[in-house]
C-alpha cells in the first residue's frame, strides 16, 4: 500500500474544477514534485493534503489513515511556505523550538531536537541570531529546520525556493536534497520551476488544468513526454506539425512541410501529428551528413552553451551546443544539421495547442 495515496481527488470553487480526478501514489521516503503553469491545481493539491481546503470529492490516505477526515492541526505535517513564515521577534533556536513547545515537549527534549534539527540545515552556529540578519538561504533553511524538528510523516514544501536569487536557488536545490535524503522524510513539492522539479524529484507528476498529465521519473518524463504539453512545458522543444504517412516496426515516414523525415515507430493511424526535437538532439555537422540545411538568424551565448535560431525548411529551428571554447557559427551563416530518427517524439497533434 502506498505511504501517501491521493484518490480521485477534486475540488471546485463554484463553477471553476481547480483539481480534477487526481491520483497519485507516493512511496514512503520519496521526492515527489508537482509541477505545471499557474493555475494547474498544484497549490490547490497541497492545500487539501495540508487541510487548508476541504476535498469536493475524493480522498487522501496517509501511512493507512484517512488524512482528509482529519483537522489541519492534527494531520503533524511538516510545512514550509514560499514566505518561510518565520516569527522575527524569535531567535533562530525559538523558532525552530515553536513547533514542539506548542505540542507540549519537555525542555530538555526540545533542546536536543532542535540541536539536531539545526545541525541538519547546518545553521548549529547561528541559534541565537534572528530571522532579520540572515540571508534568504540561511532563512530558508530555518523553515525547513522548524518543518522537520517535529518529526513528520509528510513534508509539504510549497515554492520554497522561488524567492531566492537564480545561483542561491541552485545552491538551495542541492541542500534541499541532501536534507531530504538525510532526513527521510517523504515530501512532495510543489514548484513551476522545471529544472527545480528535474533536480530534486525521484518523480515529477506534470499537471495542466487541474488533470494530472504524466506522472514518472524526471528523465522518462523529459525524453518520452505524452503530449506536445509536456514536451514544450518541460524544457525547451522544437514542436512540428506533421503527418504519418507509414509506420511499422522498424520506424516511420512522416511528412512536415514538404519534407519527409524519418522517425521512430510511431502507435497512430496514418494521419496528423505533432514532432517534437530537442534542441540538443539536433547536432551541426558537414553537408554530405545533413538532413538539412539553413541559416542562422540568432545566435545566443548562455556560458556553457550556444543557443542558435535557425531558418530551415521545416521552420525556425532551435539548436543547443555545447561551448567548446572553438569558433561557432554567426548570424547570416549557412549550417548544415543532423539528428537521429529515434530523437524525434510523434505526439497526438490535438495536445500541439495545449
Amino acid at each position: 500500500m502506498p505511504f501517501l495515496e491521493l484518490s480521485g481527488l477534486t475540488k471546485r470553487f463554484g463553477d471553476v474544477t481547480a483539481v480534477d480526478d487526481f491520483s497519485l501514489a507516493v512511496e514512503k521516503g520519496e521526492f515527489v514534485s508537482l509541477l505545471g503553469p499557474s493555475g494547474c491545481g498544484k497549490t490547490t493539491t497541497l492545500q487539501m493534503i495540508a487541510g487548508f481546503e476541504q476535498p469536493s470529492s475524493g480522498h487522501i490516505t496517509l501511512n493507512g489513515r484517512r488524512l482528509d477526515e482529519v483537522p489541519a492541526r492534527q494531520r503533524g505535517l511538516g510545512i514550509v511556505f514560499q514566505t518561510y513564515a518565520l516569527f522575527p521577534h524569535m531567535t533562530v533556536e525559538e523558532n525552530v523550538a515553536f513547533g514542539l513547545e506548542m505540542r507540549g515537549i519537555g525542555r530538555q527534549d526540545r533542546k536536543r531536537k532542535v540541536a539536531a534539527a539545526l545541525d541538519l540545515v547546518h545553521l548549529s552556529n547561528l541559534s541565537a541570531r534572528y530571522p532579520r540578519a540572515m540571508s534568504g538561504g540561511q532563512r530558508q533553511r530555518v523553515a525547513l529546520a522548524r518543518a522537520l524538528v517535529i518529526e513528520p510523516e509528510l513534508l509539504l514544501l510549497d515554492e520554497p525556493l522561488s524567492n531566492l536569487d537564480a545561483k542561491l536557488r541552485e545552491e538551495m536545490q542541492l541542500e534541499l536534497r541532501r536534507i531530504q535524503q538525510e532526513a527521510g522524510v517523504t515530501t512532495l513539492l510543489v514548484t513551476h520551476d522545471q529544472n527545480e522539479a528535474m533536480a530534486l524529484s525521484d518523480r515529477v507528476a506534470v499537471m495542466h488544468h487541474g488533470r494530472l498529465m504524466q506522472e514518472e521519473t524526471p528523465f522518462h518524463v523529459y525524453e518520452n513526454p505524452k503530449s506536445s504539453f509536456i514536451s514544450t512545458f518541460l524544457g525547451k522543444t522544437n514542436s512540428l506539425a506533421a503527418t504519418v504517412v507509414k509506420t511499422d516496426e522498424a520506424g516511420s515516414v512522416l511528412a512536415c512541410n514538404g519534407m519527409e523525415l524519418k522517425g521512430p515507430a510511431a502507435h497512430h493511424l496514418p494521419g496528423p501529428v505533432t514532432l517534437s526535437l530537442r534542441p540538443e538532439r539536433i547536432e551541426i555537422v558537414e553537408e554530405n551528413e545533413a538532413v538539412l540545411s539553413g541559416t542562422v538568424i540568432e545566435r545566443i551565448f548562455l556560458g556553457d552553451q550556444w543557443l542558435f535560431r535557425i531558418e530551415t525548411p521545416l521552420g525556425p529551428l532551435l539548436v543547443v551546443r555545447r561551448n567548446r571554447g572553438l569558433r561557432e557559427p554567426e548570424h547570416g551563416e549557412a549550417v548544415h544539421l543532423a539528428w537521429t530518427p529515434e530523437h524525434l517524439r510523434v505526439l497526438p497533434a490535438e495536445e500541439g495547442a495545449a
